[in-house]
């Protein structure tokens, strides 16, 4: 193991030993198990930028708490740039297979194509990305058309901070679909995670549609209405000193510090957003 490999580990295993100190979700010991399945990867290829997120992201707590596997079949929506990649690839190239449902290759968003490119030239950078299965998925196609994934064939679907993107763009009707195109993937019992940023119930959600947060009452009652059963609700992700009422939305958080310098240390003090966590499951 290299000195940059084993320092990750350990960072990631003190977060996860503090998220268990207060998170009664948390199984200690899927999670030593979980714990040591990373350990074992090989993840020097993960930048110290990436890793510095672990203490708002929460990577190994929030994954045994979706009660993943090692030899899964796992679609990861909306990748990004790639940040769980980073941990997906490695964890499951030995025994299970990771699906990247990346943005549509042929969109004429701009911000779709350019990182797109990106993310292919990530998997192009390092063996660890070699069984990588690149996918796309399209809000704005129906759930019956979609395919992120064979049908009935993952045994986790995943989604990190992306609902709020269906919902900004196409309402609540895009949601829905999204959510009927991950049930078509899933196998029964299979199960789906959402993170996403939260709304104070108390908000008004219509006239806060563009600030990227979404009420986790909403979320909820989406994914039911695609055939979902909801089976768990945790705090991992939270953060009780996001207000969610910020001039930029949750954009004034970091990383993207949408407002510049003008207030940085006290949007670095809040750190990242307040998050839900639910755990979804598609009926047997």
């Amino acid at each position: 193991m290299t000195t940059k490999t084993f320092k990750l580990s350990c960072i990631l295993l003190s977060c996860a030993l503090a998220a268990c100190s207060s998170t009664s979700n948390i199984s200690s010991s899927s999670d030593s198990k979980l714990v040591e399945s990373i350990k074992s990867a090989d993840t020097s290829h993960r930048s110290q930028a990436n890793s510095a997120r672990d203490q708002y992201r929460n990577p190994i707590q929030t994954l045994d708490f979706f009660e993943l596997k090692p030899e899964h079949t796992v679609v990861e929506i909306w990748p990004g740039a790639g940040w769980y990649s980073e941990i997906f690839a490695p964890l499951l190239k030995p025994r299970g297979k990771y699906y990247a449902a990346h943005f549509p290759a042929n969109s004429p968003i701009k911000y779709f194509t350019k990182n797109l490119k990106k993310y292919n030239n990530k998997l192009n950078s390092s063996a660890v990305y070699q069984n990588v299965i690149l996918t796309e998925f399209n809000p704005a196609v129906s759930a019956q058309d979609a395919q992120i994934a064979p049908d009935n064939s993952a045994d986790r679907i995943f989604t990190f901070r992306n609902l709020h993107n269906w919902y900004i763009n196409g309402g609540e009707a895009a949601a829905i679909n999204a959510y009927k195109s991950f049930y078509k993937a899933l196998k029964p019992g299979g199960i789906l995670g959402v993170v996403d940023h939260r709304m104070p119930e108390h908000q008004d959600q219509a006239n806060n549609k563009s600030s990227g947060y979404i009420k986790q009452s909403l979320a909820i009652k989406w994914a039911e209405q695609a055939g979902f059963e909801l089976v768990a609700t945790s705090e991992i992700n939270s953060n009780p000193n996001d207000t969610a009422d910020h001039p930029k939305g949750v954009w004034t958080l970091p990383p993207a510090l949408r407002l510049g310098e003008q207030d940085k240390a006290k949007y670095l003090a809040i750190g990242e957003s307040d998050r839900f966590t639910l755990k979804f499951k598609k009926p047997i």
